[in-house]
């Protein structure tokens, strides 16, 4: 994913959340496969994840879980599923209170990086980058679909990005 040694070029390590967004799941009918390799994957990337959640496909759930995780300084909050066009898919709809304004080039970067490995519903994904504001507290939101290869290639796009885009977010000077 980073080089070893990878340096973000951060002051302070960068906090994270996940949810992972799944009626079956949040149900206990099914096993969150994915938020664990996101863990992992953050975690292996230099990233601390403070907190994981699963929630049911609904967008009052979705909204509140994503704007509690958001509190304590964190810098990221990764969702996981319900980015699809199927009937019970509310992700994107649920950022529309919580995003003060969307960064469609992540988004878009992640669904060609799907595109890409042969992934192709990808296109029907309707996941969303942007940034949450909560006082002065500015949090990047990224969803990513469900499926475990989404969720890698989600992370292998963003996790290079990451300081920048915190740095950026926070109104710190970056060079590029």
């Amino acid at each position: 994913m980073l080089p070893d040694g990878y340096d973000f070029g951060m002051d302070k390590k960068l906090r994270a959340s996940v949810i992972t967004i799944s009626d079956a799941a949040a149900a206990g009918r099914a096993e969150d496969l994915a938020g664990p390799v996101a863990v992992e994957l953050l975690e292996d990337g230099g990233v601390e994840v403070v907190a994981t959640k699963i929630v049911p496909d609904d967008v009052r759930d979705i909204s509140e879980a994503v704007q509690n995780m958001s509190y304590d300084d964190i810098d990221l909050v990764f969702t996981i599923g319900g980015t699809g066009i199927g009937p019970s898919d509310y992700t994107a709809r649920a950022m529309d209170p919580l995003l003060r304004f969307d960064i469609p080039g992540i988004a878009d970067a992640i669904r060609i990086s799907d595109l890409n490995s042969g992934v192709s519903h990808a296109m029907f994904s309707r996941g969303r980058a942007g940034v949450m504001v909560n006082g002065k507290e500015r949090t990047l939101v990224v969803n990513a679909a469900g499926p475990v290869r989404a969720v890698q290639n989600a992370l292998s796009v963003l996790l290079p990005i990451l300081p920048y885009a915190i740095r950026e977010i926070r109104g710190e000077r970056t060079q590029n």
